[in-house]
């Protein structure tokens, strides 16, 4: 299980792992017994729900917090990728697999970062082989690429900035802040030693604020301080983990955005 706002827990065996949780959300009540049938089947998880529409997805989601989604792209009350928009902005961390008839969604998918889409009627294999891959995921500690040394040396100093937060005002050295991020549909600074500040601006605010040498915008959830890079590993089809020196929070980069980085550093 996730540690804090870590992706990868390592333990020695499997075994002494607590399972994944996992929200199946379909209209359909055959395609939902499919889906219980695949995580009753998949080593190292648990069923903790079953959603019927999209508004009720949303509430089950918001009271027992899945790591794990599986859910179609066409439901009452809100689509598969209206849910999912919902879903990333309380925590971009979540995992989420569709099950359609339509491939015609599938570009939708990627806009919210699916760890996949399965085309319906899908076989059983192809479905226990991503329930596989997201296990090793989240259970193994992937191997990093490796990140250019920073654009900028430690010594460069970009300033001070005053920050309105909900408990009050702080003047922080901007070079300290560690990354910028949604959270439960807010907007939170992480720092260097690890404190947090939950404030009422827009993650794109802080784009326009903070120094673009320094700072960049890897997700529409996280915008990260290179200079304190560690290593950037993969993580779902599209998207990769971010870690920080000195912060047990990560983040995410979207295949494009690592590309855009790699760019960058050439």
């Amino acid at each position: 299980m996730r540690s804090g706002s870590s992706y990868t827990e390592q333990t020695n065996t499997e075994e002494t792992m607590n399972p994944i949780r996992i929200l199946i959300a379909d209209d359909d009540s055959g395609m939902r017994l499919i889906m219980r049938k695949l995580v009753e089947k998949a080593e190292g998880y648990e069923l903790v729900g079953e959603a019927t529409d999209g508004k009720q997805l949303i509430e089950m989601y918001d009271s027992l917090r899945p790591e794990v989604i599986l859910l179609d792209v066409e439901m009452p009350e809100m689509t598969g990728v209206e849910c999912a928009r919902a879903i990333q902005d309380r925590d971009p961390r979540t995992i989420m697999v569709f099950a359609t008839a339509h491939e015609e969604y599938m570009a939708n998918a990627f806009e919210v970062y699916a760890f996949d889409y399965l085309v319906k009627p899908f076989r059983v294999e192809r479905a226990m082989k991503t329930l596989d891959r997201i296990r090793d995921r989240l259970r193994t500690a992937p191997e990093p690429e490796p990140v250019p040394a920073p654009l900028l040396r430690r010594g460069d100093g970009p300033g001070r900035m005053m920050l309105r937060h909900r408990d009050g005002v702080s003047f922080l050295d901007i070079g300290s802040i560690a990354m910028v991020m949604r959270e439960n549909r807010s907007t939170v600074l992480v720092m260097e030693d690890g404190a947090r500040y939950v404030v009422n601006d827009a993650l794109g605010d802080f784009e326009d604020r903070l120094p673009g040498d320094i700072f960049f915008r890897t997700h529409k959830s996280y915008i990260v301080n290179l200079n304190l890079v560690d290593s950037i590993s993969p993580y779902g089809r599209w998207t990769y983990i971010v870690k920080l020196r000195g912060i047990p929070d990560d983040a995410l980069i979207t295949h494009e955005r690592f590309e855009a980085l790699q760019k960058l550093f050439a």
